[in-house]
């Protein structure tokens, strides 16, 4: 991943974060990832009051919002893994049913319906070339009951009050789009779609209904990964009544991906104090000036993150257990 960048929620938005003052953390404090399988019903918030309850905590935050009908992989930063969020993969992966022959006011069942129109009969052949203009990067409109900022109101809460919105389209990358069934009973076809942080399954059904000239929404959808977790990973709400609380997944494992560097002793003090350190020698050279490191402390813990500079620089990002 080049440079450091926000992994996206469902609004699809991404920036760069912002130097940050080092802010310190106690280091008993629980500190890590929890992956959950969110149920159907339950918003994303909901989700994280619920863990914060869990853990006693109130540093929690979820990385991407699910809408409340769709379930699957919801990942929980919980204390000062808050922070690392915007290191993580935006990436995400789905299974979904788009329902052809009717479209709605929010592009999924839960809205309005707007039109019904016949089904005509098709193949597994003629299925698959309409999908093909929907692989690769593509310009897509999100659906106008979305978190999408307009003006500095979400879309949904303008769409409440009744305004009819035409949302500007935007390029998203859809990696890898299958057609896993099709009913043509039912005009149901199911697909398993990977793509990248700011696209809309919801978004897809209905232009792939349109494609085909006779509208579609999407019937259902679940999360498959998100942030580099799968649903091997992921755990149930109801775990979290249970005492203890799932244990939480270690940052650096998760942030394995990314290269790291080791403080020597004589260098933790100024680490603290948010100094930029010289890069240890294996990666220099290796590193592309804007990468995001991995800092560890001399007992291997995580100690925050860090910013390649020119000529084997590292110039702190977040600093865990701050002095000063």
């Amino acid at each position: 991943m080049a440079g450091a960048e926000v992994a996206g929620s469902s609004t699809g938005g991404a920036e760069a974060p912002q130097p940050e003052a080092p802010a310190a953390a106690a280091p008993s404090a629980p500190c890590g990832f929890l992956v959950l399988d969110k149920p159907a019903g339950l918003t994303s918030h909901g989700c994280v009051s619920r863990v914060r309850r869990a853990y006693g905590l109130k540093r929690v935050g979820h990385g991407g919002t699910l809408d409340p009908a769709v379930t699957g992989v919801l990942p929980i930063a919980v204390g000062a893994a808050t922070r690392l969020l915007p290191y993580l993969d935006g990436a995400k992966a789905y299974r979904g049913v788009v329902q052809l022959g009717l479209t709605t006011s929010t592009d999924d069942l839960a809205g309005e319906e707007l039109e019904r129109r016949a089904v005509p009969a098709l193949t597994a052949a003629e299925l698959e070339g309409a999908l093909a203009p929907f692989r690769g990067a593509i310009q897509q409109r999100p659906p106008q009951v979305s978190a999408v900022h307009v003006d500095g109101v979400r879309a949904y809460a303008r769409a409440r009050r009744g305004e009819a919105l035409e949302l500007a389209e935007r390029q998203v990358t859809i990696e890898h789009l299958e057609l896993l069934a099709w009913d043509p009973a039912t005009g149901q076809l199911e697909l398993a779609v990977a793509c990248s942080a700011g696209t809309y399954i919801r978004s897809l059904a209905r232009d792939l209904g349109a494609a085909l000239g006779c509208g579609g929404c999407l019937a259902s959808l679940r999360r498959t990964a998100a942030l580099g977790f799968g649903l091997e990973l992921a755990v149930p709400l109801e775990r979290l009544e249970l005492s203890p609380p799932p244990a939480l997944l270690d940052p650096l494992v998760v942030l394995a991906h990314l290269p790291r560097h080791r403080l020597e002793e004589a260098d933790l003090a100024g680490w603290r104090c948010g100094r930029s350190q010289v890069a240890c020698g294996e990666l220099v050279g290796c590193l592309v000036e804007g990468d995001p490191v991995v800092v560890v402390g001399p007992d291997g813990n995580l100690a925050g993150m860090a910013r390649a500079l020119a000529e084997g620089r590292l110039q702190p990002r977040l600093v865990l257990n701050a002095s000063g």
